[in-house]
């Protein structure tokens, strides 16, 4: 099964860590630590799924999100906010913005992991589907 790329955005460096290592072997993470870093990244090359903390340093993931919906080229990309912001209205504000999961840290590894494939697999079928 081919590994799947994933694009993580959190200006937090430990986090970038911990991610890799809950993944392990089956994912091929790329890090970046700003919001105009990771819109530089898409601009090259999409990944299967993009992961990005809500708050980047002063950026604000919110507006990645919205920045990713509103991308024709984007329309089928797994988007997931991982987090330590946990209040209802903070998840809200999350889906509001377009985000398809929102998980919240600390976090279980093959949970994640089931997540992000999860995800994957549900915007794979609206793209056959032509959602």
């Amino acid at each position: 099964m081919r590994r799947l790329t994933i694009l993580f955005i959190d200006s937090d460096k430990n986090a970038h860590e911990k991610l890799q290592q809950a993944l392990g072997e089956g994912f091929v993470v790329q890090g970046v630590v700003s919001i105009a870093e990771a819109k530089r990244v898409l601009s090259i090359k999409v990944p299967d799924v993009l992961i990005s903390e809500v708050w980047v340093g002063e950026e604000s993931g919110l507006e990645l999100c919205r920045y990713v919906r509103g991308k024709a080229a984007f329309k089928c990309l797994p988007f997931m906010f991982l987090t330590s912001l946990s209040t209802l209205q903070d998840k809200v504000a999350g889906f509001e913005a377009g985000t398809d999961d929102y998980v919240v840290k600390p976090f279980d590894a093959r949970h994640l992991q089931a997540r992000i494939r999860l995800l994957v697999r549900i915007k794979r079928l609206e793209q056959h589907a032509g959602v």
